[in-house]
């Protein structure tokens, strides 16, 4: 059987007769000249053989290993009619001695027979001796050749005994030589080094082989983001991708010496049913990468947000009600990825059965003895295994109370118990309603161990999914933005891990606070699965938190959970993104807010829950995304509520907490009273409510050392909130604030909070909170100056904004791929002192900057200023009023919102000189 039998109409690709006569009647005697016209003559077939595979995959855009086959037998022609050309017409050798025998392997993925088209060509030249002159000519100019047409060449040239002891001492250079293939040349000497690879190298290494391929995945799978519902993922390397794939299938040849993925049947390896899934997730992946390859034009292997669109059009996916079709491509590529997770699990058990003997698990801890029988199951070496083939079909309530027990025990699951868990998970169907299995399923998720860890294996088995239908509509479910770096299955069941690990005290540096009040939750279950069930109606077209607390309400009684639990749900999933609407997008400094919010909530209970789902929700979101400043935002909204709700709806004597940060700021200080309130009288009172003591005390040093100046600039990393904190002491003028914010944006900096605050002798003290573009606090001295000679010239007119702006670099492309419409929110009932503008818009550089200047020119006040961003999209809340110091009124309000969309949108407002 040959490796291309199946790619249909190879003529069609290559037509090496034809081409082989047009370099046969390639006329001159200058080398050089004749080999860039060969170079040519090729160059002109290898694009039309791409262009065809191109045109094959358009026309069949599903059929992936096709074309990533046809790639290979392509390029398997050219370096034949390459070889050909070279050793009779380039440098003929018609008496070639022993030594000057030679021949062309495909290693990597290329001898494997797969290539996508922008993939490098891996090659390896073998010699029996040292290379002599006449071979190391041939090699070289093959090479020149083969750069000549554009092609990325991964080569090397070894003798006999170099392969050998390269391949001994290297696992990359020995996995790569495991798929040689003969391409051109001598194949005796082919024959000679495969039977020393097998004889010198092969043989008898098989398990240090695994034990390294194994440990070079997990490597690569930690690089990657360790998780194979990563919303951007990488198709090659990315777990669950295709070099999962080749790592089973090369240690599968390493032991066994198949050739042919079919082979694993019969060797074993993987049932008949196993080996459609292997295949359909191999072709699929393969159609994925070779479609990227053709777009970006070059070896690009992760599918980024920009290429999920076009990939989903190409492959000709539909939109359906509440899920675009890009959702529906990607939530299939997250199905595949878990197939090549489950039969990984599958084929590695297999390894470990055979291997067993000789040693411990692969990349298994030692596990110490335990029982061998444990309610009915039995522990094979540690871990929890199946007694009889029809464990499940006898009592199906057992496919759910295996996950309890390893849970509950910290015990493994054997990957053959998995496989039959798969297998039999429809079963699953019959026992939903089940008291037992329901109460055994609120164990595990509740568990005390690492509930995480085993609802992950559940969800792979395919349990969790039939247990809880409507999780399953969300399994492998992306969410098309960039805020999200995960599917909603394995977002949620980060959470719940998070949420153990609080629980646990695991985390309490992180979350000091959630930690302390636990333990004062009443219904712990009740949160559980509030965790479990906050995001279970996304993509179902419409508002999730409203559709999710109805499924809530039909769930909870199921579940086992008590009338009150349910409803304390279905509220917590109703309002689950409540407090952090509130805390990243109002002033927590207005009492209207905190009364606000303690009104919505209500109930003390709901208060501590509500912050601890909050918490776990947003950390859940993705590395990077939660940072001390929302802890420190999370946390000052809970005080101010729970007071609330501890002493009901009024203010602890303002002026007492004032006058007690004043004490303290004094006492910190410890300057002479005449000094110290001297400084006190000038600044109002709203500032002293707005700012943290550590602040107060920070600002109220730059100012007693600004003296009489009209200017003084402060940059301040703040580790614990995340942010670099940068105050500016300045004469207060119309425009002060959008050419602070322009200025920052110029130095590289984003803005995430804006308190503003004038002087009662007419001076502006603006606080900035500031993070590096990765969102990280500023830190480099050489950041930090930027930012201040930045400010200080915006401030003094000595350079143009509008031109620093333009120069910096545009947004990444990447956000193209999201609509997001703008709006604008203009609210008088919010606070009693100043009308709340929300503007929602595309994030871009210098968004803050724009919108400020377009409140400016509508000559309008700003008092402060919050910045959430969710990806690509962006919430900028301002407080403001009219110059007299009034809420916004009239028709002005309708000209605002305008001017605002207009800057939302790109259309900037000139910037004063």
């Amino acid at each position: 059987m040959s490796r291309f039998d199946h790619v249909p109409n190879r003529r069609a690709l290559i037509d090496r007769r034809a081409i082989a006569d047009q370099l046969a009647g390639l006329e001159g005697k200058d080398t050089a000249a004749l080999r860039r016209a060969g170079t040519q003559c090729l160059k002109a077939a290898l694009d039309a053989g791409r262009a065809e595979i191109a045109r094959r995959l358009s026309e069949h855009p599903s059929r992936g290993l096709e074309a990533a086959n046809a790639g290979a037998y392509l390029t398997d022609q050219l370096l034949r009619l390459l070889w050909d050309f070279t050793v009779q017409r380039l440098y003929r050798n018609t008496n070639p001695t022993t030594a000057e025998r030679m021949t062309l392997v495909a290693v990597g993925g290329y001898g494997r027979g797969e290539m996508a088209p922008h993939s490098d060509i891996d090659i390896a030249f073998l010699t029996p001796w040292k290379q002599t002159g006449w071979s190391e000519q041939v090699i070289e100019s093959m090479l020149y050749a083969l750069w000549d047409m554009g092609l990325k060449v991964g080569h090397s040239s070894r003798s006999l005994d170099e392969m050998v002891r390269q391949a001994k001492a290297d696992v990359t250079i020995r996995t790569a030589l495991l798929e040689g293939r003969y391409v051109w040349g001598d194949e005796a000497l082919y024959a000679e080094a495969g039977h020393r690879f097998r004889s010198e190298v092969q043989a008898d290494t098989a398990r240090t082989f695994i034990v390294e391929k194994l440990a070079e995945r997990d490597a690569r799978h930690v690089k990657m983001g360790d998780s194979r519902y990563v919303v951007e993922p990488n198709v090659k390397e990315g777990k669950g991708g295709l070099r999962d794939l080749h790592a089973l299938f090369w240690i599968a040849k390493y032991i066994y010496n198949v050739t042919f993925a079919t082979e694993l049947v019969g060797a074993g390896m993987l049932t008949r049913d196993e080996l459609r899934r292997f295949h359909r997730a191999e072709n699929f992946l393969w159609a994925v990468r070779c479609h990227l390859h053709i777009i970006a034009g070059r070896a690009e292997d992760r599918l980024t947000f920009d290429y999920q669109r076009e990939i989903a059009e190409r492959m000709r996916f539909t939109d359906r009600p509440g899920k675009s079709k890009v959702e529906r491509f990607m939530q299939f590529y997250f199905l595949q990825a878990k197939a090549v997770g489950d039969l990984t699990g599958v084929f590695i058990a297999h390894i470990d059965e055979k291997f067993a003997s000789r040693g411990r698990r692969f990349g298994l801890p030692t596990i110490r003895r335990r029982p061998s029988k444990l309610h009915g199951f039995v522990l094979d070496r540690g871990r929890l295994a199946l007694p009889t083939d029809t464990f499940f079909v006898d009592d199906p309530v057992r496919l759910i109370e295996m996950f309890q027990l390893a849970e509950a025990n910290g015990l493994e699951i054997h990957p053959l118990a998995m496989r039959a868990a798969g297998r039999d998970a429809r079963l699953v169907d019959g026992v939903r309603n089940d008291p037992r299995a329901n109460a055994l399923f609120l164990d595990l998720l509740t568990g005390d161990r690492d509930p995480e860890m085993v609802l992950r294996w559940m969800n792979e088995a395919g349990v969790f999914g039939r247990f809880v239908p409507d999780f399953g509509r969300v399994v492998a479910q992306m969410q098309f933005d960039m805020y999200h770096h995960y599917t909603v299955d394995e977002h949620t069941i980060r959470a719940i891990g998070l949420l153990s690990r609080i629980e646990r005290g695991l985390l309490k540096d992180d979350h000091p606070l959630a930690t302390a009040i636990f333990g004062q939750i009443v219904s712990r279950r009740a949160l559980y699965v509030a965790v479990l069930l906050h995001d279970i109606a996304k993509g179902r077209g419409g508002d999730h938190s409203i559709l999710g607390a109805e499924v809530a309400e039909r769930l909870c009684p199921r579940f086992g959970l008590t009338p009150a639990e349910t409803e304390t749900v279905a509220w917590l999933v109703r309002w689950h993104l409540l407090m952090s609407s509130f805390a990243f997008k109002r002033d927590l400094s207005d009492f209207k807010t905190i009364l606000d919010f303690a009104q919505a909530v209500q109930s003390p209970q709901r208060l501590i829950m509500l912050l601890v789902l909050t918490i776990v929700d947003i950390r859940a979101v993705g590395p990077g995304i939660w940072n001390g400043w929302k802890r420190q935002l999370l946390t000052d909204l809970f005080e101010g509520a729970e007071e609330v709700l501890r002493l009901g709806h009024k203010q602890r004597g303002r002026s007492e907490r004032i006058a007690a940060k004043q004490a303290e700021l004094g006492t910190q200080l410890g300057w002479p009273d005449d000094r110290f309130v001297a400084v006190v009288r000038r600044l109002p009172e709203a500032y002293w409510v707005a700012e943290p003591t550590d602040v107060l005390e920070h600002n109220i040093r730059l100012i007693e050392a600004a003296g009489m100046t009209d200017l003084a600039i402060d940059t301040r990393p703040h580790p614990a909130r995340g942010a670099t904190l940068v105050t500016v002491y300045a004469a207060d003028h119309p425009g002060l604030f959008y050419r602070i914010a322009g200025a920052i944006h110029a130095a590289g900096g984003n803005i995430i909070d804006a308190r503003i605050h004038t002087t009662r002798d007419g001076m502006a003290l603006d606080n900035f909170l500031v993070q590096d573009p990765l969102g990280r606090p500023f830190d480099d001295p050489g950041q930090l100056d930027r930012i201040r000679t930045g400010i200080a010239d915006a401030l003094a007119n000595r350079v143009k904004l509008r031109d620093r702006l333009k120069a910096k670099a545009p947004p990444r492309p990447r956000a193209d791929a999201f609509a997001v419409q703008p709006n604008v929110l203009i609210d008088n009932a919010a606070s009693n002192r100043f009308t709340v503008i929300e503007v929602n818009a595309r994030d871009r550089p210098a968004l803050l900057h724009h919108l400020a200047n377009a409140l400016f020119q509508s000559r309008v006040t700003i008092h402060s200023a919050h910045v959430a961003t969710y990806g690509e999209r962006a919430v900028d809340t301002f407080y403001v009023t009219d110059l007299t110091g009034d809420k916004l009124g009239g028709t002005r309000v309708k000209t605002i919102e305008k001017r605002l969309l207009d800057a939302a949108i790109g259309e900037e407002m000139a910037i004063a000189a």
